[in-house]
């Protein structure tokens, strides 16, 4: 799925901190930039840099655009939660981040709330797994469906507003179908 797509005045919000998986927000970043959307790395903490996990080591440090606190929901067309096991689940614990997701979801501009690998974690903690169709790293399988979500072993599951993917490797379909919902 290598459908280019205008995104020219679109704006997407990518939420992390420290420990996520490097490739799931540097990729996907570049790939949404590429196709003409702003956009803004969201972070917790007063953070103005976090720093991804790349496979069994730290990685490159990211520069934070906003606080999540100062961020309104409503200025983006997307959000996208990627994974790594540190970054959600230091996410998942901080309220303004599981409040700016849920608010996130609520907003008629928003098109979609995309997570990847063990971000679908953030799915569960916003309550918004429940009755979806939704993917993820094999080993939070459990998890979503204790969550009351149906799990589904595909590349890209989207459902409503949520985009879904499994690990890095689904990157090219997981922003594909952020691409094609928000154009």
């Amino acid at each position: 799925m290598s459908n280019q797509f205008n995104l020219q005045g679109k704006k997407i919000a990518i939420l992390a901190t420290s420990g996520f998986e490097q490739s799931e927000l540097i990729k996907p970043k570049e790939m949404l930039v590429e196709q003409g959307a702003e956009v803004d790395v969201l972070s917790i903490d007063e953070q103005t840099t976090i720093t991804g996990w790349d496979q069994d080591k730290w990685g490159e440090e990211v520069a934070v655009d906003k606080q999540v606190n100062a961020a309104a929901p409503g200025d983006y067309d997307a959000v996208v939660l990627p994974g790594g096991q540190i970054n959600p689940d230091i996410l998942r614990n901080n309220e303004q981040a599981v409040s700016f997701i849920k608010r996130a979801h609520a907003e008629t501009r928003v098109r979609a709330i995309a997570a990847i690998c063990h971000g679908p974690w953030l799915l569960i903690e916003s309550e918004l797994a429940r009755d979806s169709k939704v993917t993820s790293f094999p080993s939070i399988k459990t998890d979503l469906l204790n969550a009351g979500a149906a799990w589904e072993d595909n590349e890209v599951v989207h459902d409503g507003k949520l985009v879904t993917s499994r690990n890095p490797d689904d990157i090219p379909a997981f922003v594909g179908k952020i691409s094609e919902l928000v154009a």
